[in-house]
């Protein structure tokens, strides 16, 4: 299933508190805070499985535009309408874009790291945590760039201002959440706050969503992306 449960499609049930789940993919049982209507658990891991192909795919592109990358990475077979998978395309979109606009970074190595650092990242961390996924991948994106460490000066502050920008552009449309809608104004954030702060100029697009039709929660016109938006 590529929306809703990935067994059944049926919707997905959130708690406040976490409950121990097996997950119907690879029947380790672990705490979680989403289910089913039926009764589903699938593990974040198993939910990110194929996301291997986010480097195959990364390494070798020459586009300047994240925009266009992660519609690349948003079509291929692993990904689904909502997931954690965003958490990790978002900032591998962006680091491939910003070497080819002239970003001085080794590519491989950096898409190893995001993917990493990405994995630490929950589903549902943008309504349990109040930062989404998106937005952190973004600040994990400048983290990178700039060899921000907890440490470090100024990449500390630019890391972290880069999350706040796309953290507030994100709140300001409102939920419920869409993993597609907060990927792309994270990627709009980054793209002008790259610009402004560091002088690479990645490419941008216009943006209208093709998945509209698959997201249950659709903002509809409160949506800046929306398709049929006046």
């Amino acid at each position: 299933m590529k929306e809703g449960c990935l067994i059944c499609g049926a919707p997905l049930v959130y708690f406040q508190t976490e409950k121990p789940m097996e997950c119907a993919v690879c029947k380790k049982v672990q705490n979680s805070k989403a289910a089913c209507a039926n009764g589903h658990f699938v593990c974040d891991a198993c939910h990110t499985a194929g996301m291997g192909a986010i480097f195959e795919v990364c390494i070798r592109e020459d586009s300047k535009n994240p925009v266009a990358i992660l519609e690349k990475l948003m079509g291929l077979d692993f990904c689904h309408m909502h997931g954690p998978e965003h958490h990790a395309m978002v900032g591998s979109a962006l680091l491939t874009a910003y070497k080819n606009a002239g970003g001085e970074i080794d590519l491989a190595k950096a898409l190893r790291e995001m993917q990493a650092r990405a994995a630490n990242i929950p589903g549902g961390a943008c309504g349990f945590w109040g930062a989404c996924g998106a937005a952190i991948s973004a600040g994990m994106f400048a983290s990178i760039i700039t060899h921000a460490t907890p440490l470090a000066d100024t990449a500390w502050g630019f890391s972290n201002e880069m999350t706040g920008r796309a953290l507030t552009a994100i709140g300001k449309v409102g939920g419920p959440r869409c993993c597609k809608r907060n990927s792309y104004i994270a990627i709009t954030q980054a793209v002008a706050f790259t610009k402004e702060r560091l002088g690479v100029e990645m490419e941008g697009s216009d943006i209208s969503c093709a998945r509209s039709e698959r997201n249950d929660q659709c903002l509809k016109a409160r949506c800046p992306f929306w398709k049929n938006r006046k």
